[in-house]
């Protein structure tokens, strides 16, 4: 007997699609159910809420329904080491559910050895970064795949699946950022057969100097333009403003975008928020030597 499934983004994204809800979608469609988004004047027999972000309020309205199943790192009473039955992780994403994005989304790795203190991933998915699924498994010939791995670089297997990417010719966004201390000179050779509308690395940690693996990889790759490899700057976690400014001004040295990420935005210093808006809006960045002169 078919069911009626109701489906709830409660983060409400209009930026990303909710990657669980696609495969869930995708699995109940299978089954012969009927799945569509909530409506509260609507019975359902499921309904499932997901939700990413812990700063996210919950959905506080009366939902119908039999059963309401919650998950995501956004529920704290949620088992963080929480996963999808297998038959529903491995499905094709329903890319129905969210026109508005015309790319394929998935993993292809999970897990990450870096145990960054800022990050919930060595936690969930475990300190070893370990192969989960083919390209194929969430890609359909999409023009761009938007990639979620956290570490893809630590996997022991990138290699074979930076091949994959590679074969489909498809443009490939690193979304999380790569892991700039795990590039060398073989798997770069793979990173320069990728198309990439934008090349996003990472540095998190400004105790760690990455001044010589950023100038080696400006050295090495073959996306030159500078607007193309943004950089993933983490402030207001562990760092001070002038290491903060350091790596900013390194990575614009050596032809890299810097792009601030604020660990907790809205208890952030001023300077820390005013250094975020100066760095992000390439126009001013562009047009301003220092972070002095943009102050005034």
């Amino acid at each position: 007997m078919s069911r009626r499934v109701g489906l709830l983004d409660v983060d409400g994204s209009k930026n990303f699609p909710n990657l669980p809800l696609m495969k869930l979608s995708a699995y109940h469609k299978k089954q012969g159910d009927t799945v569509e988004w909530l409506n509260l004047f609507e019975h359902y027999d499921i309904v499932y809420k997901s939700k990413v972000f812990g700063f996210t309020p919950d959905f506080e309205y009366a939902i119908r329904a039999d059963e309401i199943i919650e998950g995501g790192t956004g529920y704290k009473h949620i088992d963080l080491k929480a996963t999808l039955p297998a038959e529903i992780e491995h499905i094709m994403p329903d890319y129905s559910l969210y026109p508005q994005f015309k790319e394929a989304y998935g993993f292809l790795s999970r897990g990450c050895p870096r145990n960054c203190g800022f990050c919930i991933v060595s936690e969930k998915e475990g300190r070893c970064s370990v192969q989960v699924a083919d390209v194929d498994q969430f890609w359909t010939n999409q023009k761009t795949i938007k990639l979620l791995d956290p570490n893809l670089l630590a996997c022991k297997d990138h290699e074979k699946l930076l091949i994959q990417l590679a074969e489909t010719n498809a443009y490939v966004d690193f979304t999380q950022g790569l892991d700039i201390r795990l590039v060398n000179k073989d798997n770069i050779a793979l990173l320069n057969h990728l198309k990439t509308k934008m090349l996003h690395l990472a540095w998190d940690n400004p105790k760690e100097d990455l001044t010589d693996k950023f100038k080696w990889f400006a050295e090495n790759t073959t996306v030159d333009d500078e607007r193309k490899r943004t950089v993933y700057i983490l402030t207001n976690w562990n760092s001070t403003h002038e290491e903060d400014l350091y790596r900013v001004y390194m990575l614009r040295s050596q032809g890299f975008s810097p792009y601030v990420m604020i660990y907790d935005k809205q208890n952030a210093p001023k300077i820390t928020r005013k250094l975020q808006r100066w760095v992000n809006n390439r126009f001013i960045f562009r047009s301003t030597k220092t972070f002095d002169e943009y102050v005034g």
